[in-house]
């Protein structure tokens, strides 16, 4: 949000001040310095006039009072007015008054018209008689007046005939440089007046461009880089415009640089396969990718901002610190969002982010998905496991007959020859689960070739079942087969012998899970892609925690059971893999003591009598 800044603190108004008061400082100072100056010069000029005017007048004073001192019978009044016609004569505004005084001290002349009645008599004034010069101020008018007193000698020097009094105004001199200061003051005023409106104009044009870069600043800030900065000269002001409108023009080529790198990160990130986690120097989340967020089931807006200990889970078992100085990497096992319900076994690599200066400044958790990998190593493990287990078992078995054959046993005519059919029911045992791993080898390592051909498949099951049919009167156990196939025939293309292999494998596991007398049920169906084989028990059925785990090789539900019944626990392991070598899908449905529904889906396409043409 843009703020205003007042006028009064404002840069303008700043500048202008200061051009103001460094003037007026100037103006008061000069003036100070003239007026008084002024003052002492015309006063001092003042005084010399005066000084001058009276020395001038003493001397022709001088001169008439000593020809009336030789001048016999000149009377007094005519000597009285030929003084008072020289001062007259010499009288000016400037001068108040000028009085002649003989050495007897009586007035024989006056300038003041108010006091020529004084003339002949005794002069009032007193310190009259000295030589001297002064300012005094005049008592009725209270002005300042300059008071010159010269003595009055004979032209030869020798002689003083009397005494010079002249009072001038002075006051006057004063007024008119008090009149001067007026005019200076006035002047002065209106030089302020004239200089503020040039100050702000000046100001103006310096805090204009000023202003016009702050502006360009705050768009810049706001990431619009359309707009210039105005060159209104090519003084320092336009070099720094012209400067900020290189910057500006840097600061859109670097950001769009950076926005082309993050993007480019953001892109990396986004489709990486493994998660990747950032974090700040407190540990704090900053970034997190879709991967990351997938694997540990959270949102973005979640996972912000939050510790990372917190969002592993990790935070009773490490610390921040504990994974700065040891970035190992872990397993971490979570929860699948999934409805598997399977956990997920994530592995985190821990990395730090270190500037140039070695300051750390973040760490960076990279995680992998690795339960796939985890899960074959298991199944690995699992399956050395079982294969030996599954050897020991009939080996021991064989070892236990063979050891009591040779020690005498095998002449015995009704022990040898048990011990001989178990030990070959043994060793046909250990045959099949052999050639059923090689099987399967040969299947995982893509050597396995399919021999496809195009087959009724609904023949195809009816000779399985038939042969089924007719082992029903061999068995000890009795049980009905019940099809329900459909009419139309299915002509797919697989490979017969693994086909019904598979089918071999699940009717097997029906016949030998279900009780005595029961009905096998096997459906035969088709949908718009694909065709679907059912073949439903009435056996114990499979608990529901074991239905993801039956393909699994060695699995057994019930695992003395089915070892008593010759199982190798590789059966259905082959049929999931021929099944899914044919693009096909198999699965279990079951309910305990309720039977079980093992499903075979291929891909089917419906025939068309025009291919065989």
């Amino acid at each position: 949000m843009k703020n205003k800044v007042r006028f009064f603190q404002s840069v303008n108004f700043k500048i202008a001040l200061t051009f103001i008061l460094i003037l007026l400082i100037a103006i008061q100072i000069i003036g100070a310095y003239f007026i008084r100056e002024l003052e002492r010069t015309t006063v001092d000029a003042f005084k010399r006039d005066m000084e001058a005017r009276a020395s001038t007048l003493v001397v022709t004073l001088g001169s008439e009072l000593s020809r009336m001192d030789n001048e016999d019978g000149l009377d007094w009044d005519s000597m009285n007015a030929s003084l008072n016609r020289i001062l007259t004569s010499t009288n000016s505004s400037e001068i108040l008054e000028m009085r002649v005084v003989d050495e007897q001290g009586i007035i024989r002349a006056t300038t003041n018209i108010n006091d020529r009645g004084s003339v002949g008599e005794k002069n009032d004034y007193r310190d009259y008689d000295t030589n001297r010069s002064e300012v005094l101020y005049d008592e009725s008018s209270g002005q300042r007046v300059f008071n010159i007193v010269q003595s009055i000698q004979s032209p030869t020097g020798d002689t003083v005939l009397g005494t010079l009094y002249l009072r001038s105004n002075l006051e006057s001199k004063y007024n008119e440089v008090s009149t001067t200061a007026v005019i200076f003051v006035t002047a002065s005023l209106i030089a302020a007046v004239i200089s503020i409106i040039v100050a702000l104009l000046v100001s103006r044009s310096i805090t204009q461009p000023i202003g016009e870069m702050r502006e360009q600043a705050i768009r810049i800030a706001k990431g619009d880089y359309s707009r210039k900065v105005a060159i209104h000269g090519k003084d320092e002001l336009g070099q720094l415009a012209e400067t900020f409108n290189q910057l500006g023009e840097r600061i859109e080529e670097t950001q769009e640089a950076m926005e082309s790198e993050r993007n480019r990160l953001d892109s990396v990130l986004s489709h990486m396969t493994d998660g990747v986690v950032a974090t700040d120097r407190r540990g704090k989340v900053i970034t997190i990718n879709e991967m990351a967020m997938s694997l540990l089931n959270v949102t973005n807006e979640e996972a912000i901002g939050q510790s990372i200990l917190t969002l592993l889970e990790i935070d009773e078992e490490y610390t921040l610190r504990k994974l700065l100085e040891n970035p190992e990497d872990m397993l971490l096992e979570r929860p699948s969002n999934d409805l598997t319900g399977t956990n997920l076994i994530l592995r985190i690599d821990f990395s730090m982010i270190r500037r140039e200066s070695g300051f750390i400044s973040g760490l960076v958790a990279v995680m992998h998905d690795v339960t796939e990998q985890e899960k074959n190593e298991q199944e690995r493990r699992e399956f050395v496991s079982n294969v030996s287990h599954e050897l020991r078992t009939p080996l021991t078995s064989m070892r236990s007959y063979i050891e009591a054959l040779s020690e005498g046993a095998w002449k015995d005519p009704e022990i040898a020859p048990n011990f001989l059919k178990v030990t070959l029911d043994e060793t046909d045992r250990m045959i099949r689960m052999i050639n059923d791993l090689l099987s399967l080898s040969r299947m995982d390592s893509g050597n396995s070739q399919l021999q496809l051909e195009y087959i009724n498949f609904n023949e195809m099951v009816n000779f399985v079942l038939d042969r089924f049919d007719m082992m029903v009167t061999n068995e000890s156990k009795k049980y009905l087969i019940r099809r329900e196939f459909t009419k139309r025939e299915l002509w797919v293309e697989v490979d017969t012998d693994k086909m019904i292999q598979v089918i071999d494998n699940i009717m097997n596991n029906a016949i030998k899970y279900s009780p005595d007398g029961g009905i096998i049920t096997v459906k035969l169906m088709e949908t718009h892609n694909n065709i679907v084989l059912s073949i439903n028990d009435q056996g114990l059925g499979i608990p529901k925690k074991d239905l993801t785990k039956i393909f699994d090789r060695f699995y057994r539900v019930d695992k003395a059971r089915a070892r008593q019944q010759g199982g190798t626990g590789l059966g259905l392991a082959i049929s999931r893999e021929v099944i899914k070598a044919h693009g096909g899908a198999i699965w279990a449905e079951s309910r305990e003591n309720r039977g079980s529904t093992f499903y075979i889906m291929l891909p089917y396409e419906p025939y068309e009598e025009d291919w065989w043409v």
